[in-house]
């Protein structure tokens, strides 16, 4: 059973990061400079020096009907019975809608039931509907077959004990800049629509702040937004993009579309966190 009286970065303490990809890696090499034992996973062998040179233990990992190296449960025990356990599969709906829950199941039967600190299930604030609203964390709503698929998968570990939902908007950040989305396109609806996106540092830095709070025995609701707080609408902002890139702006029409707001505050009143990026526009320095 997992140690319920850690530190927050203490030596002892362990973090299992399920999915080390663009936000995985850089989230496993932060927590690894606070001071936690990490554990990663890659699909591919071939990937895993990158994990150990960063210092954390590298493990491989393929879920799914098509993974050619089968997980052994017993193995793994060491690199998954961790105190925290971070979960970031990409849903990659076009394989798919089953494809997902049926990895999301696996890995879930290969923890075998260890008792976990805290679970940090990484989802999308594709669960909401688009809607001209607020968005909180109580109004998601399976409006297409993928948003079902993924509050299906969120409560696949929303089930576990200790377990925390964090959505995350849009994601942006190093490699990821948004000037490159809509840059040079023409006839683009929608210009009304505010822009709901997070850097991914604050993402990083959410995630963090889970796994510190934990540590100090503070209450952590089931599910969190996480989303810059300032909404600039579409047409601004990709205006914005393309320039700061020196491309040419997209030019939109007069169609409006409905503008949903996703509210990331929940995290900041219950944990004290605080967002690096308030506005998509500040993040554009800050994107590769």
């Amino acid at each position: 059973m997992a140690n319920m009286e850690q530190q927050p970065g203490a030596k002892s303490t362990s973090v299992a990061v399920v999915g080390c990809g663009w936000f995985g890696f850089a989230l496993a090499k932060q927590l690894v400079e606070e001071g936690y034992r990490l554990s990663g996973c890659k699909r591919s062998i071939d990937e895993l020096a990158l994990l150990t040179d960063a210092g954390i233990e590298a493990f491989q990992l393929q879920l799914g009907a098509d993974a050619e190296v089968k997980p052994d449960a017993q193995a793994l025990q060491r690199v998954l019975q961790t105190d925290f356990l971070v979960v970031n599969i990409p849903p990659r709906l076009k394989r798919g809608n089953g494809a997902y829950l049926q990895e999301l199941q696996q890995l879930i039967a290969l923890t075998q039931g260890w008792q976990y600190q805290s679970i940090v299930f990484i989802s999308t604030t594709g669960v909401y509907p688009s809607q001209d609203k607020l968005m909180t964390e109580a109004d998601a709503v399976a409006e297409t077959l993928d948003s079902q698929t993924l509050l299906d998968a969120e409560a696949l570990f929303g089930a576990q004990k200790n377990s925390c939902i964090l959505r995350f908007a849009g994601l942006v950040g190093p490699k990821r800049h948004p000037g490159r989305f809509l840059a040079g396109k023409t006839d683009v609806p929608g210009a009304n629509v505010a822009v709901n996106l997070v850097h991914l540092s604050d993402c990083v830095r959410a995630v963090s702040s889970i796994l510190a709070a934990s540590c100090q025995g503070k209450t952590i609701a089931p599910i969190y937004n996480l989303c810059a707080p300032l909404h600039p609408t579409k047409a601004e902002f990709y205006q914005a993009a393309a320039q700061s890139l020196g491309l040419v702006s997209p030019m939109f029409n007069q169609l409006t579309m409905p503008s949903k707001v996703i509210v990331g505050e929940a995290i900041v009143a219950d944990l004290g966190f605080s967002y690096q990026y308030a506005s998509p526009l500040a993040m554009l320095a800050a994107c590769g």
